[in-house]
């Protein structure tokens, strides 16, 4: 007899899938459903919770490959809309970060920068279909004797463009406050002096690895949502952490677990993935990102029934602590209390902001839940676990 009262495999959650059969419900419907049944008989009903969330996430970009030239031609250096792509590769491949700036932009010169145009851009602006400027020049070799092409290209034109995220869907993040009497300008937003205001990042509820807080579902090979399309989970992510504080529920109470994301950026949607331009910070991707999460047994089902009041995490001063290096949290909150647009810190209320987005989390669940349910979406079993 197994560990669990509630035994089941991937093979037979897709067979399910396939055949029509599969009880597919959303990250916040199984809270209620193991509320009122208990996770054994939330587990023997349920087969697939679906999960989202819709946010900033720096660490991205892509894969681009030019085609060739006649004559043939070894780029060493390749620009996007005047946007450098690291050209170290081969041939006519590139990687173009969603951070990286146009080489015209004033950055921090004139404080704060606006940072109006960067790779995040192009990347929005080849899934929207239009077409950018390639320039790329080369040392020139035997067999690559070309030293300069330029052409306008469209994302059809591309022989390849592959989404690569390195880093992507953290499993909880700060909570960002600025105790100094300066306005500061960071990667979480602006954040006002003397603690006028408190950014956070995370969907909560429905934020993919909160619903699998060991990640026992999630690893290479795990199929994904992505930008709009099918994508896989590649690798753990970078700065990932799993030995880390955990609440009684498993989930962390600090930024812990990251994931390595690929997809076909051809198949992308200019609605899963935006260009962010942060003020005084510099340019950003929010990327649209959904896991299904298979419930295997009763422990699957409980993990997924975690709820925001038992979602916590930590706020940190950005104005001086984080800059410096100082470890340290400002009081733990829950992300219900986040999400109520207020939160009590050190006798002071402080208005909450969210960077990500509840309404697009939301729906990417729902996308992935039609997806699984029709038959069109399987889940990948993974060959690897973090």
């Amino acid at each position: 007899m197994g560990e669990f009262k509630v035994n089941k495999t991937y093979a037979e959650i897709n067979e399910k899938i396939k055949s029509g059969k599969a009880v597919v419900v959303t990250a916040e419907e199984i809270i209620g459903i193991v509320k009122e049944n208990g996770p054994v008989e939330a587990a023997a009903q349920v087969d697939v919770v679906t999960t989202g969330t819709f946010a900033p996430m720096c660490s991205s970009g892509a894969f681009l490959n030019i085609g060739q030239s006649t004559p043939s031609v070894r780029t060493t250096k390749t620009w996007f809309n005047d946007v450098p792509a690291y050209s170290g590769v081969a041939a006519v491949d590139s990687f173009l970060g969603a951070t990286e700036v146009s080489i015209n932009d004033p950055l921090n010169k004139i404080h704060p920068g606006e940072f109006n145009y960067g790779g995040a851009h192009v990347l929005q602006d080849l899934v929207s279909g239009k077409k950018v400027e390639v320039r790329a020049e080369s040392y020139g070799t035997d067999c690559y004797p070309n030293r300069k092409i330029e052409k306008t290209m469209t994302l059809a034109d591309m022989p390849q463009a592959i989404m690569c995220n390195p880093r992507n869907g953290y499993q909880n993040y700060n909570c960002a406050i600025n105790r100094t009497d300066k306005t500061k300008y960071t990667y979480m937003g602006t954040l006002k002096p003397n603690m006028a205001n408190a950014n956070y990042c995370s969907a909560g509820q429905l934020s993919p690895l909160f619903n699998d807080p060991y990640l026992k579902t999630i690893g290479i090979g795990t199929r994904i949502f992505l930008g709009g399309t099918q994508g896989y989970v590649s690798w753990s992510g970078t700065q990932h952490k799993s030995d880390v504080q955990r609440g009684l529920n498993g989930v962390p109470l600090t930024p812990a677990g990251t994931l390595f994301v690929m997809g076909n950026l051809k198949e992308m949607s200019p609605e899963w993935l935006v260009a962010q331009s942060i003020r005084g910070y510099g340019v950003s991707l929010s990327m649209g990102l959904g896991i299904p999460i298979p419930i295997l047994n009763e422990e699957m089902a409980k993990f997924t029934a975690v709820a925001d009041e038992d979602l916590f995490t930590q706020v940190v001063d950005y104005g001086h602590d984080y800059p410096q290096a100082i470890s340290k949290s400002y009081g733990q909150i829950s992300y219900a209390e986040l999400k109520s647009g207020t939160i009590m810190i050190q006798g002071q209320e402080i208005p909450t902001v969210p960077l990500s987005s509840m309404i697009k989390a939301r729906k990417i669940a729902m996308l992935l839940k039609e997806s699984i349910k029709n038959g069109s979406f399987l889940l990948g079993e993974p060959q690897h676990i973090f």
